[in-house]
């Protein structure tokens, strides 16, 4: 689920690493987005709505809305599709508007 060509875009990888969602390691490269990362791994809800409590999946990928917000590292409302993956790195689907710890 990677794009690999694009007949304007250049695409440089980093090394290969692994990170946690959920308790579970996945493998991504160093580099790219957290949300790119988790898309190729066939993740496709990031979290639900607040009120209705309806899937939400990556929206605007710009960092402008608020339908990735995720708990990156034990820190809350992080926006996943603009931060860049580490090694490591543990990522958590967040309850609600989430809390600091």
């Amino acid at each position: 689920m990677r794009i690999t060509e694009h007949p304007i875009l250049e695409f440089q990888r980093g090394e290969e690493i692994s990170f946690f969602f959920n308790g579970q390691e996945l493998k991504g490269f160093e580099g790219e987005t957290i949300a790119a990362a988790l898309h190729a791994a066939g993740v496709r809800v990031l979290g639900h709505s607040h009120v209705m409590h309806r899937p939400r999946g990556l929206f605007c990928a710009i960092g402008n809305c608020s339908s990735c917000l995720m708990d990156v590292d034990g820190e809350p409302n992080i926006r996943i599709c603009v931060e860049k993956l580490k090694p490591g790195m543990r990522v958590e689907t967040q309850q609600g508007k989430g809390c600091l710890r």
